[in-house]
């Protein structure tokens, strides 16, 4: 079943390399470039067939990237107007830059299919926890506390449909803001060390009271949207009582013969992703694809500084891998990932790497800077052997990733 996934997932990566050449292909067109070939893979051809306009249209058999060719790409002959290399350098940059624009905007549509449909990272709210004893084992009659609900009125608390916008101050938004789960354990932990510290000094307040005091003293605020209109409300935790057991398993009782008790705190709300409306989606879309390529960037200065060890990347074997699996988990997970692998080769495609389209916007500039190319034999042996070196690289870090 998984060669299943494995086979999507290739699928989705050729369609991600076929919508950054489509790119190429349409800006060349559009400026009269002659093109000799529009292939989707490397090594030998699967398939080939030549349309009305000469152009070669072919299916490779390695998935690992593909190509769009002009006539006279390595052209060094001036007298040959036709030629690549021999066009102005505005329109070879708007070429170059294409493809990267093609995969931004495929990103921008994918952002906006997955925000209507599944959403993503912003929460809305769907209950508070609802606990019975069998939730937890050996939990005491469903026995749950949350003294928010005593301290607050029904409008101050969260409301069913309510779109959970930020907390305390800290805006929710993956790639500019905080993350959901984050801000909640960060405030599980608190307690936790508050109710840790309430333990160790042995003090007279009882662990219910010391709960409850520091729910009224630290109270979680949380900016909502509901029914159109932007207002404050509370979240808090639920204190869950639980038998205690001994070493080996068996629950304890004291000398009454009364259970005895242990306390476990879990967060109080239970939310869901919010599905963004049509016209919500289409305002969100474009920030939300920046935002991917800004994670990208984020991760990329982290490689770069050893923050991020080299095995957490991959090449295309990794990242038809990594679809197939989370794929396999859940089909909606597609529409998390087609945005983020296409902004990230966007963002990849534009480094100023030789090969790469950036590299080449970088020496088509230069020329353009000098009025005269750089020797053309000297800049198509940088881009052969950047080409070389990319494709070993890709291949080292994703031996690397399956090995450490």
């Amino acid at each position: 079943m998984y060669i299943l996934y494995i086979f999507l997932a290739i699928i989705i990566l050729l369609v991600m390399v076929m919508v950054h050449e489509f790119g190429h292909y349409v800006v060349g067109r559009m400026l009269n470039f002659k093109i000799t070939e529009f292939s989707i893979g490397f090594g030998k051809s699967i398939f080939s067939r030549t349309n009305k306009r000469g152009e070669l249209i072919s299916l490779r058999i390695f998935p690992l990237g593909g190509y769009c060719a002009f006539a006279g790409e390595e052209e060094t002959n001036p007298q040959d107007k036709s030629a690549f290399t021999n066009q102005k350098p505005w329109k070879r940059i708007l070429v170059f830059l294409a493809g990267v624009t093609f995969n931004f905007a495929f990103a921008v549509l994918t952002s906006f299919l997955l925000l209507c449909t599944v959403g993503y990272d912003i929460p809305q709210f769907v209950n508070y926890q609802q606990f019975t004893s069998l939730d937890i084992e050996n939990m005491i009659d469903g026995s749950a506390y949350s003294p928010i609900k005593d301290l607050y009125s029904q409008e101050q608390l969260l409301m069913k449909g309510d779109v959970i916008i930020s907390i305390n101050g800290e805006k929710i938004d993956f790639a500019y803001g905080a993350n959901y789960n984050d801000l909640v354990n960060t405030e599980v932990k608190k307690l936790n060390q508050f109710i840790s510290n309430v333990r160790e000094g042995n003090q007279a307040t009882g662990e219910r009271e010391a709960f409850k005091e520091y729910t009224e003293q630290n109270p979680i605020t949380a900016i909502v949207k509901r029914d159109g209109h932007y207002q404050e409300v509370y979240m808090g935790f639920t204190q869950l009582q639980v038998q205690k057991e001994d070493e080996n398993g068996n629950l304890l009782y004291d000398e009454n013969n009364n259970p005895v008790l242990n306390y476990t705190y879990t967060w109080d709300v239970n939310v869901k992703a919010y599905v963004h409306s049509v016209g919500e989606a289409l305002e969100r879309a474009v920030p939300f694809a920046f935002g991917l390529a800004w994670v990208v960037l984020k991760s990329l200065f982290l490689l770069l500084t050893f923050q991020l060890p080299i095995s957490s990347i991959g090449g295309p074997i990794t990242t038809i891998a990594t679809i197939a699996t989370y794929t396999q988990a859940s089909i909606s997970n597609l529409l998390v990932l087609i945005p983020l692998i296409s902004a990230n080769l966007a963002i990849f495609n534009i480094l100023p790497i030789p090969a790469l389209d950036g590299a080449h916007v970088l020496f088509t500039t230069i020329e353009a800077i000098r009025k005269k190319p750089i020797k053309r034999e000297l800049e198509n042996t940088i881009h052969l052997v950047g080409l070389i070196v990319l494709f070993g690289f890709v291949i080292l870090v994703d031996i690397l990733h399956f090995l450490l």
